[in-house]
């Protein structure tokens, strides 16, 4: 959580803000992912830099039918480094050793 709120107001420069509710109800929904991560339907996966701080998540969801779509953020104060994508790049390669997906496709921008 301390990587969202460290991270809100450069998240919400970038993409719509996830609101108050998602913060209040942080928890629950780190359970919920960590209960589809056991059920085989997501995969969730941090970055973390050598002092213990999360650079970055990145997640594959809806995984099923050979197929998943990929969600990450970085920390801003990684951003614009290539991080990303390696990142995006390794989880593609992990996607399809550990999770049988065939090949990486990127969706529109």
């Amino acid at each position: 959580m301390a990587f969202e709120v460290e991270n809100r107001g450069y998240f919400t420069e970038l993409i719509s803000d996830r609101g108050d509710e998602y913060f209040d109800r942080f928890e629950e929904r780190h359970n919920e992912l960590l209960a589809e991560q056991d059920a085989g339907i997501g995969a969730s996966y941090v970055l973390v830099d050598e002092d213990g701080s999360v650079l970055g998540r990145f997640n594959l969801y809806r995984l099923q039918d050979g197929a998943a779509e990929v969600g990450y953020r970085v920390a801003q104060r990684v951003a614009s480094r290539g991080l990303a994508t390696a990142a995006v790049r390794q989880l593609c390669q992990l996607a399809a050793s550990r999770y049988g997906l065939p090949h990486a496709q990127r969706g529109d921008q």
